[in-house]
């Protein structure tokens, strides 16, 4: 068990309930009441380090001194930054991973677009969206203690990535640090319980521990023992964590940078997870470390560091990362690519950054295994990064406005130019320039050569998605003219996927077969999702029937309509949906022969027709839904009642709602009475979208005084069903000028 020094909090498992507790006055409200309000202006009592000062939004943030880490209380504690999505699991697990990729995230200080909780207005933001490709993300500053920003974990999690904080010290101060609190067990015992206790709280996975300045001979003592107790009390409060070491300070104190494993800093590599060894490394080294008995067969545990910057006698570094990659490969060690967002600050062109990155991780491609997120049914992606040019719902803008919000992120395809047989090429890219839903969709181009006449199949997916006997597949694309796309579909037997080597089982083709506009599991789901108003967008449903199959690849084929020429095209994904079908019925007046099973053998053919009733909206409702943590301001713009001051809302809205089933919230708000009682209720208007069931309403422009105005919480689910109204949560706040009471 963990040792609980005075003053500490003691540790839940990650079995038992996180989420962030309501405060005190949420939890006091009556339910189905009005809240009140009198108006006050002053400062924002929040605090400054988790509130915005001016605008109140919430914001992610380090930790900078060691009475702050000490002094660290989960009640004090941000509840914005409690990442909601957990870590999906992932084909193959990472401890079957013997080549593993962490990349760590540096760029000018950190905490920038990023520490905005609900989001930015940025023109031209740094994301990352390779995550296919690596198995851990490190988010590093140089505060003492680096907390990962929740849109960051989420967006990790979702993708089955683990997601490390950096606890660092550095130089004097840093020796000064390490001698008060590695002089004796109680001390650091003390530290590593609140690490643990804070990774736990805002639920990232583990620690990358940086002391780069010397230690005195008690304090290099004491190093390994602080390493040992934090890396086993990570292990017991959070399932899957990782405590790896930086290549930094050797075993009698000096701080001695190796480039290698090797018997300076075995003590601290054998006392934790592994070592993150530094850049200035040669083949030689890579050499010398595969022969070294001190590695105990734990070649995966060593993360040779590579510099993407290129500062210093590296190898490779910028478009050339790939040459330091290859030599790591060929020894058999993990790696850690260090600022990879060079790719957005060395080069001035913003906008050539999606470009940038996806080259540059193509470049690496080949020495970075693809790992599969594995997805219970639905599952559902829309492509979008996280970031774009407008916010598009069912393909129309919502907001016209360019923005940043890395929790919006869904899971994403593969990225990638390839080579066509005959002349032509093929590029998977990132858009912005029109989507589905988000800010982007996944633009599928290139040439399709005379000489090849087959269709080109284009590889969108690795996923591990165990399918229903009956599943529905929908496809949401716009197509160039003078091509036609279908959906491909590679499935496993699942009996096989429980093999070590997951990666390498067998795989089956199956198309599955489209379904007309006059079916009526297409008819029901025009009626649950609402009335589609395609705008130039082409949905095609699809129905597949097999039984203890695995999704594990998904393509889209481009095949050529007219004659044999060269032929340009273009597609743009907006969304693939893959559900259960629905309750199932035996044969009769429309039964129609299923699909055999397309693995290689075990699975068993069904002859079974989809049952339209099947598909049900879910029953939940928002409940519990509170204001608090009112502030009121005055700004100038336009409002209700005046196009100069007015006054601006902003408060903390909190409900209930089982985050599995939902994509995300909408926000909305009405007047309901104004000063001027004649006045008619006001429609409702969209405030914002929410990833949590918490939401942070900042500077929202109402009528004056006195009032009553309604804010409205609508889940949007995964299934795409349209939820009811009846369903929604709602609030209302009654408030009233000072002066007057």
């Amino acid at each position: 068990m963990a040792s609980i020094t005075d003053g500490q909090e003691p540790e839940l498992s990650r079995e038992d309930s996180r989420e962030p507790s309501r405060s005190e006055s949420c939890m006091d409200q009556p339910v189905d009441s009005s809240v009140l309000e009198v108006v006050h202006y002053g400062p924002s009592p929040l605090p400054v380090k988790h509130y915005d000062a001016d605008t109140t939004e919430p914001i992610s943030g380090g930790i900078r001194t060691m009475e702050e880490l000490l002094a660290w209380r989960r009640g004090e504690a941000s509840a914005f930054n409690v990442a909601p999505v957990p870590r999906a699991p992932r084909e193959p697990p990472l401890d079957r991973v013997q080549h593993r990729t962490l990349v760590s995230h540096d760029m000018m200080g950190g905490y920038l677009d990023d520490r905005f909780v609900q989001g930015a207005a940025a023109e031209a933001p740094y994301a990352f969206y390779h995550w296919n490709h690596i198995d851990v993300f490190n988010y590093f500053s140089h505060q003492l203690v680096t907390v990962p920003p929740a849109v960051w974990t989420s967006a990790a999690h979702r993708h089955g990535v683990l997601v490390l904080g950096t606890f660092i010290t550095e130089w004097t101060d840093g020796a000064a640090l390490c001698e008060a609190f590695l002089k004796d067990e109680e001390s650091y015992r003390a530290v590593a319980d609140k690490l643990v206790q804070i990774s736990h709280w805002y639920r990232f996975d583990g620690w990358l521990v940086n002391i780069e300045n010397v230690l005195s001979a008690a304090a290099v003592r004491n190093a390994p023992l602080f390493l040992r107790y934090l890396t086993d009390q990570m292990h017991e409060r959070v399932g899957g964590s990782l405590v790896l070491w930086y290549d930094s300070v050797i075993h009698d104190g000096q701080l001695k940078w190796q480039n290698e494993l090797n018997q300076y800093n075995r003590m601290f590599f054998d006392a934790c997870d592994g070592i993150f060894t530094n850049y200035n490394w040669t083949e030689q080294n890579l050499e010398w470390m595969e022969a070294y008995g001190g590695l105990q067969r734990r070649q995966a545990d060593v993360y040779v560091g590579v510099d993407v910057f290129g500062r210093g006698k590296v190898v490779g570094g910028m478009f050339e990362t790939n040459k330091a990659l290859e030599l790591i490969r060929k020894h058999n060690f993990s790696t850690a690519i260090f600022a990879p967002g060079w790719v957005y600050e060395a080069h001035s062109d913003k906008t050539q950054f999606r470009k940038n990155q996806d080259r540059f991780w193509d470049l690496l491609s080949p020495y970075l295994p693809l790992h599969r997120p594995a997805s219970p049914l639905p599952f559902l992606s829309s492509f979008c990064q996280g970031f774009g040019k407008a916010v598009y719902s069912r393909g129309q803008p919502e907001a016209a406005t360019s923005w940043f919000n890395l929790a919006a992120q869904e899971q994403q395809p593969l990225y990638y130019r390839a080579a066509v047989a005959g002349g032509g090429w093929l590029s998977s890219s990132g858009c912005p320039e029109d989507a589905w839903n988000g800010g982007s969709s996944l633009l599928l181009e290139g040439l399709l050569p005379a000489a090849h006449g087959a269709p080109l199949c284009a590889r969108i997916l690795s996923l591990h998605v165990p399918l229903a006997s009956t599943t529905l597949v929908t496809l949401v694309f716009k197509a160039s003219a003078g091509i036609s796309v279908s959906l491909e579909l590679q499935t496993t037997d699942a009996s096989r996927c429980t093999h070590i080597s997951v990666q390498e089982v067998p795989l089956s083709q199956v198309s599955p077969a489209v379904l007309d506009d006059g079916h009526q599991v297409v008819q029901q789901l025009s009626q649950l999702c609402g009335s589609w108003n395609t705008s130039g967008w082409t949905l095609r449903c699809s129905q597949l029937e097999v039984r203890g199959c695995v999704l594990r690849e998904v393509c889209v084929k481009i095949s050529r309509d007219g004659e044999p020429g060269d032929l340009p095209f273009s597609c743009r994904v907006g969304e693939l949906m893959v559900r259960a079908g629905g309750r199932r019925r035996g044969p009769g007046s429309r039964t129609q022969r299923s699909k055999p099973c397309v693995c290689v053998c075990v699975c068993v053919c069904v002859c079974q027709v989809l049952d339209a009733a099947g598909l049900q909206p879910p029953p939940d409702r928002v409940q519990g839904v509170c204001i608090d943590e009112v502030v009121w301001l005055r700004g100038v713009g336009s409002s209700p009642d005046s196009a100069h001051s007015c006054l601006l809302l902003n408060a903390t809205l909190r409900w209930d709602y089982p985050l599995r089933a939902v994509r995300h919230f909408r926000v909305h708000w009405r007047r309901l009475r104004g000063p001027d009682p004649r006045t008619p209720p006001g429609r409702l208007a969209p405030v914002g979208r929410a990833y949590s069931t918490l939401f942070r309403v900042t500077e929202l422009a109402v009528p004056e005084p006195p009032g009553l105005l309604e804010l409205v919480v609508q889940p949007v689910v995964r299934e795409g069903f349209l939820v009811p109204e009846s369903q929604w949560g709602r609030r209302s706040l009654s408030y009233t000028d000072a002066a007057v009471q």
